[in-house]
């Protein structure tokens, strides 16, 4: 009894790591250029930049409720835009970790 539940457990969590979804930001469209061309992307930062000092410097007091989550909307596109423009490369730990061991593993 004990084999049929250590394979039945196995073959359970085979499945599960198989079809398990991975997260996917299929949903939203991703905000970047396609063509790197620093004047164009220092033109739309400067753009971002100022619109919004705009909105930071308006009087959001007599702002109806839509018209300020209009404004939210707007900040959080521009927000992913600039943040698309930025030449940053991410690792995660795991990354990292599987790096320096292809590394010992290769210099040795």
């Amino acid at each position: 009894m004990k084999v049929k539940n250590l394979l039945t457990i196995v073959a359970l969590s085979a499945c599960i790591a198989v079809t398990a979804p991975a997260k996917t930001y299929a949903a939203s469209a991703p905000v970047a250029t396609t063509v790197n061309d620093p004047e164009k992307d220092a033109k739309l930062l400067e753009q971002i930049t100022k619109r919004v000092a705009e909105i930071q410097s308006m009087d959001k007091s007599n702002l109806s409720s839509d018209e300020k989550k209009a404004l939210r909307k707007e900040l959080m596109g521009m927000k992913k835009q600039a943040d698309g423009l930025s030449s940053k490369v991410y690792l995660s730990v795991g990354a990292i970790i599987i790096i320096i061991l292809l590394l010992i593993l290769i210099l040795r």
